[in-house]
């Protein structure tokens, strides 16, 4: 498994960036992120109970990872097209700020090593990647438990601030 101080993987994939007809699929690429903090996270599958609330919630923070100057981008082994679709009929799903990239061929998830063994479905996975495209954190759940956006936020910040982050440590608080 990818961990922390290897690069992410190059990539190249098509993701869901919009609802317009003729704009709804865009190439993302490691690349086009490098030079910001990135935030990708995995969910399972579409069409599922706890993926639209963790999307829903990145989405609903967007504007605090903007602040950030980080990237975020969504991913599953689904399609673009399965992704257009759950937009399409997902009224929480509708307004996304960010990518929905889809490895259907699952190179990326066997790449980074976030498979799980029965159904071949990504774990939900977070990684933080600095702006040189090294990883700077990650962490997986099981299929059944959603992750925590905030501490999300809290983590990228302690990595922005360059210092070392005491146990419990908040924005605005001293590093040591």
């Amino acid at each position: 498994m990818k961990t922390v101080g290897d690069k992410f993987p190059d990539f190249e994939k098509t993701a869901v960036v919009s609802l317009e007809p003729g704009k709804e699929f865009e190439k993302v690429t490691l690349d086009k992120l490098k030079g910001k903090w990135s935030i990708f996270f995995w969910w399972p599958m579409d069409f599922t109970f706890v993926c639209p609330t963790e999307i829903a919630s990145f989405n609903d923070h967007f504007e605090e990872f903007n602040k950030r100057d980080a990237n975020i981008v969504g991913a599953s082994v689904d399609s673009q097209y399965v992704h257009l679709a759950w937009r399409n009929a997902d009224p929480n799903l509708k307004e996304l700020k960010f990518p929905m990239l889809a490895d259907t061929s699952k190179s990326l998830s066997e790449e980074l090593g976030i498979l799980e063994e029965g159904n071949k479905v990504a774990y939900r996975t977070t990684y933080i990647i600095d702006p040189e495209g090294t990883i700077q954190h990650v962490s997986i759940n099981a299929l059944n438990v959603g992750r925590n956006v905030d501490e999300i936020l809290r983590l990228l910040d302690a990595f922005q601030t360059g210092g070392l982050t005491p146990c419990n440590w908040e924005p605005g608080q001293n590093t040591l």
